[in-house]
């Protein structure tokens, strides 16, 4: 069965190195796009940071943004999904961090709101939507720990997150969903968050069947939801246990893999 729904992750994937989309996979988009193909974009990212990129594929479709933690409209600017963390257990993570390292950077989204005790400065300590926003708020962490919680975030250095990666669920267990993208940020969410669920969801609202789907992505956040879709591919740039999951590695990020894809599988 030909795809109908394509699920694709941003950053190392559809995103060339430069943070662009090719006009060659531009418009393969396009053209799956007129073929009646739903594509859908999940990231890890929020919504104010996927704009440029929807609006530029013309795409009417809900959006999958935190890893799953939320699946909005942007047409609408409407939620259809959200699934925060409880405000209490964040700042219990936090602490757990914090006595561990007290110099980790902290930053939490709520909703499409980015609030932090500390910018960093350091562009290989931000995340790739630090790089064009600024927060909303810089304050004492307890001031904004009021409402639960889209999804938490932990920088620093990898040898940090490395140590976090292991002990943060060791400490919590069931409690969070803890994921990564990069060598030097840690995401974590509600334990009933994740790419594979929100786009499930997402299938099931447009009637289109699992065994139509197709998923595309590089780093672990993008594993479940590739072993949830009928076809998973990944970059030649995937992280190794990515790749071998994959039924097929297509060409690295800056090689149009996507186009490659949607020609093979789509068209």
């Amino acid at each position: 069965m030909k795809a109908k729904l394509i699920a694709l992750d941003l950053d190392g994937t559809l995103l060339s190195s430069r943070k662009s989309i090719t006009p060659r996979t531009h418009t393969a988009l396009r053209q799956a796009i007129a073929a009646g193909v739903k594509i859908v974009l999940a990231t890890a990212r929020p919504p104010r940071s996927v704009k440029s990129y929807y609006d530029a594929l013309k795409l009417d479709t809900l959006q999958i943004n935190y890893n799953g933690a939320l699946v909005w409209h942007e047409p609408s600017r409407k939620v259809f999904s959200h699934t925060p963390l409880d405000a209490k257990l964040t700042k219990r993570v936090i602490e757990f961090a914090r006595r561990e390292y007290p110099e980790v950077i902290v930053s939490v989204e709520i909703l499409d709101k980015w609030y932090t005790d500390h910018f960093a400065e350091s562009p290989e300590y931000q995340t790739e939507t630090a790089k064009h926003f600024t927060p909303d708020f810089i304050g004492p962490i307890d001031a904004f720990l009021r409402v639960p919680v889209t999804k938490l975030m932990f920088l620093g250095p990898q040898v940090m997150m490395d140590d976090l990666w292991t002990s943060t669920p060791r400490k919590f267990g069931n409690d969070i969903a803890i994921t990564r993208s990069d060598a030097h940020l840690l995401q974590i969410m509600h334990p009933a968050t994740s790419k594979a669920l929100a786009l499930a969801s997402i299938a099931a609202e447009y009637n289109i069947p699992r065994e139509a789907t197709l998923a595309i992505g590089d780093a672990p956040n993008d594993i479940a939801m590739m072993q949830w879709a009928a076809m998973a591919l990944c970059p030649d740039n995937a992280w190794a246990e990515v790749k071998a999951i994959a039924k097929e590695v297509l060409p690295h990020h800056d090689e149009d893999p996507v186009a490659a894809a949607i020609e093979r599988y789509v068209l």
